[in-house]
């Protein structure tokens, strides 16, 4: 068939894929599974009834309820951090494709850090842009030093991500200022997606934005009160970027959901310390599994992610291993342009992660060629 020539720059998720070979198993030892293994508080599903038996089902204003976007603003000037404008947008993916529409013309270029969450690559490709990874390996820290070895004259934008996907790594204050004042220096768009802000373990979250001139951060609440079916993100920038992002929504996603939109008035307020204590017990529980297993692993800072090495350095061969043992993770090249890692989502109870462990466990000794 003669599709668009955009088609061809991108391709199916790998994490897609062990999402339907997952269906396809008879209980499998899943830690593929990006998303919090808790339900939507009670709370903010009946805001979401009582939005709908209230008559709020029609479309709200392209960029957002006016109540919403300023608690949105309001969220971060608790933080420290002055926006001018924010909207509303079906979840951080929406987000992310309003603002590289927004943002980037064909052929340029984009720093990423590498391992990425795999949707950037895309994202940027189908604007017609150019994605340059930034290897950060084996401490996945972006320093000054491997951001400036990358920058050419067609780099206009730094994509960052803390806490990250997939390494769980979260930012020093040093690094967060680092960015903002290299974007600055450069002349770079700097955009941070914090969709898993509120879950750090070992010290408070940093932003970039916090020391940025022209701060933009992506942000929602699928991950932190598990609104990931409810599609509700956001982008707060300076007001000519968010204007035009959401003259660009309204000819693509319209407007949020409406009903979503109002239940986030209460789940932005939600209080997610007990599920961020818990991920904390969770995270301990399996880097000390690893640890003890003999795999070579980072100490994830936050989200819900550890990336170790895989034995034997090939992740694939590792993962294929895996799942004849009924334990999905997912293999590095899904993230990255190299394949030595593979990614456990710790969003699963403490009983099915020391399930995995004792699988990952019997798995090194099958692979005598591990570093």
């Amino acid at each position: 068939m003669n599709l668009a020539k955009r088609r061809s720059v991108i391709s199916s998720s790998g994490i897609r894929r062990v999402f339907d070979l997952a269906a396809k198993m008879k209980d499998p030892i899943n830690l593929s599974i990006g998303l919090p293994d808790f339900d939507v508080p009670d709370t903010i599903k009946e805001a979401a009834v009582a939005a709908i038996r209230g008559g709020k089902n029609r479309y709200t204003l392209t960029g957002g309820i006016p109540a919403l976007r300023q608690e949105v603003l309001a969220l971060y000037g608790r933080r420290g951090i002055k926006f001018e404008d924010a909207m509303i947008s079906s979840g951080t993916s929406g987000a992310l494709v309003l603002l590289f529409m927004t943002l980037l013309d064909p052929g340029d270029e984009v720093l990423i850090a590498d391992p990425y969450f795999v949707m950037y690559k895309h994202l940027v490709r189908m604007v017609g842009a150019n994605p340059v990874f930034v290897d950060t390996y084996p401490d996945f820290r972006l320093t000054r030093e491997r951001l400036e070895a990358a920058i050419t004259p067609r780099t206009k934008m730094i994509v960052c991500n803390s806490p990250a996907n997939p390494t769980g790594l979260v930012y020093t204050e040093a690094e967060a200022r680092m960015l903002a004042e290299f974007a600055e220096e450069r002349d770079l768009w700097l955009v941070s997606d914090e969709i898993y802000d509120l879950f750090t373990y070992d010290e408070e979250f940093v932003s970039p934005a916090r020391f940025a001139k022209k701060p933009i951060v992506v942000s929602g609440l699928s991950k932190t009160v598990a609104m990931t079916g409810w599609r509700m993100g956001w982008i707060a920038g300076p007001t000519e970027v968010v204007q035009a992002a959401t003259e660009f929504q309204q000819y693509t996603f319209v407007c949020s959901p409406s009903m979503v939109q109002e239940a986030s008035l209460i789940g932005i307020h939600y209080d997610t310390t007990p599920y961020r204590d818990e991920y904390k017990a969770r995270r301990d529980l399996v880097y000390s599994g690893l640890i003890e297993a003999g795999y070579t692993v980072t100490r994830p800072g936050g989200a819900f992610y550890i990336f170790p090495e895989a034995p034997g350095g090939d992740a694939t061969a590792f993962v294929e291993e895996a799942i004849k043992n009924n334990l999905l993770v997912i293999p590095g090249n899904v993230f990255s342009e190299r394949n030595t890692h593979f990614r456990i989502s710790y969003a699963q109870s403490r009983e099915k992660l020391q399930a995995g462990i004792d699988v990952m466990t019997q798995l090194i000794g099958k692979f005598p060629g591990r570093k």
